[in-house]
């Protein structure tokens, strides 16, 4: 995710309710700092409006019932087959749904026995992605009231079984050649639905993603790019240059 703050505002039509830092990251990995949009309604007396906001959130989500945050890095996708029943997202996917702006995303090939290579996934010509995602509160116990840090806010990505490659594009059969699940990209009329928090119907919100990505994915791009991005200390945009396959 390498677009700064005042982009990211101006593209998702938002406002920041706290000044905030993105540091540029092309190798962003769980429990890292990502930039997530969400909406939230605000009352005032008897007015109230819909405000959208940015914010910056640890990726992988820690529930709000969680004992420590380290069962976070285990929650940076939600599978949305099971999104509506499992403890960890039950509630968030009900009230607490957000888009989480990113460039694109890898995927890694397996190749002759040990052998992997990566993958680098975008919509190509400049464009970014909003991916349909939860966030979380959780309040750290060791943290006295009102001091900085009390609050943790997380999130989580949902994903689904990689679309079945059809007509309409090659792009899905080689998706399910790198595996067999994907991050539910949003347009823009589906985030607005999806992040209405007003919307109560999560059942219909969920189907409402699932079937969008088809669409939304169909001319994304799949590049191969360089074994250094399997080290989270290598971050530049080197990451993403396209190189030749190793198989």
């Amino acid at each position: 995710m390498a677009r700064a703050v005042g982009d990211l505002l101006a593209e998702f039509d938002a406002e920041l309710e706290d000044e905030v830092s993105i540091p540029p990251s092309w190798n962003v990995a769980p429990t890292d700092a990502v930039p997530i949009v969400l909406e939230r309604l605000i009352e005032d007396g008897t007015d109230a409006r819909q405000v959208r906001q940015l914010h910056v959130a640890r990726w992988g989500l820690v529930p709000s019932w969680a004992k420590d945050p380290g069962i976070g890095s285990k929650m940076i996708n939600a599978r949305s087959e099971s999104v509506l029943e499992k403890p960890a997202f039950r509630k968030a996917v009900r009230a607490r749904r957000c888009a989480v702006p990113a460039d694109g995303y890898y995927e890694w090939k397996q190749g002759p026995g040990k052998s992997k290579q990566p993958y680098y996934v975008h919509p190509g010509a400049g464009r970014g992605l909003a991916f349909a995602g939860l966030y979380e509160w959780w309040r750290d116990p060791s943290v006295p009231a009102g001091e900085p840090g009390q609050w943790v806010l997380s999130t989580s990505i949902l994903t689904a079984d990689t679309p079945p490659p059809g007509s309409e594009s090659t792009v899905f059969g080689k998706l399910t050649a790198l595996h067999d699940r994907v991050p539910l990209p949003m347009d823009r009329d589906t985030m607005q639905a999806w992040l209405d928090p007003q919307a109560d119907d999560a059942a219909a919100l969920v189907d409402m993603v699932r079937s969008a990505v088809k669409d939304v994915a169909a001319d994304w791009h799949v590049e191969s790019v360089g074994k250094e991005v399997g080290n989270v200390r290598n971050n530049g945009p080197e990451l993403i240059r396209p190189v030749e396959a190793l198989f």
